[in-house]
């Protein structure tokens, strides 16, 4: 049961964050939507910069790529750029609440916050860029878009079975259809955007380790 329950709470929450990609013409920078009841990248975007246009914009792609009810939460980091006013009005515009991580807890505190997100960077770090170096931006967008595709539709996870993330997606959804519509009481409390998401990424964070995604080349599958 408290397993059902943490699910039907990761359905409600999306983690965004910010990556670098190096190439001999500069920073290219990835920003990308999780969904983290799937692990499902929703949206990236990639810029020469990372200014709060880059997180708003891949917010937005996001958003029209799924249609999310009002109530959902955004969980990320307190950069400057998810901290914006531009960018927190995106979300108040959308129906979401924000997440923003806990202030002053260092390092390791902040990693295990923002444990999807940086398991999705390190899958990539360690995976299709390890070792490589890219001439121009074009060269980069081309092995990170290839990858995450591959990421979205073929890596396993043990967390979610041994599937893919757009594989339980799916799972998930035909499982919500035949469920039997139960009633509900009106008396359950009700807390804060920033605790619910605390205590699900404190979860999604003992489960996050390099042994928990299956490190997979493109190539290799």
């Amino acid at each position: 049961m408290a397993r059902a329950r943490l699910r039907a709470e990761l359905a409600r929450v999306w983690s965004g964050d910010i990556t670098c990609i190096a190439t001999d013409a500069g920073g290219l920078y990835l920003a990308a939507v999780i969904d983290l009841l799937s692990r499902q990248v929703v949206g990236w975007r990639m810029q020469p910069h990372m200014q709060t246009s880059l997180v708003t914009d891949v917010l937005r792609l996001a958003w029209l790529r799924r249609r999310p009810e009002p109530g959902r939460i955004f969980h990320s980091d307190r950069c400057s750029q998810y901290g914006s006013h531009h960018f927190q009005a995106a979300l108040k515009g959308d129906g979401t609440r924000s997440a923003l991580s806990r202030k002053g807890n260092g390092w390791e505190s902040r990693r295990r916050s923002d444990a999807p997100t940086q398991s999705l960077w390190d899958s990539l770090k360690v995976g299709p860029l390890c070792g490589k170096w890219f001439a121009t931006h074009r060269e980069a967008m081309d092995e990170v878009i290839d990858w995450l595709t591959f990421y979205n539709h073929r890596q396993s996870h043990s967390s979610l079975g041994d599937v893919s993330p757009m594989k339980f997606k799916a799972n998930w959804r035909a499982g919500q259809r035949n469920k039997v519509a139960s009633p509900r009481g009106d008396g359950r409390r009700r807390t804060g955007a920033r605790a619910q998401a605390s205590t699900i990424v404190d979860v999604l964070a003992a489960e996050e380790s390099p042994e928990t995604v299956a490190h997979r080349n493109p190539a290799d599958a």
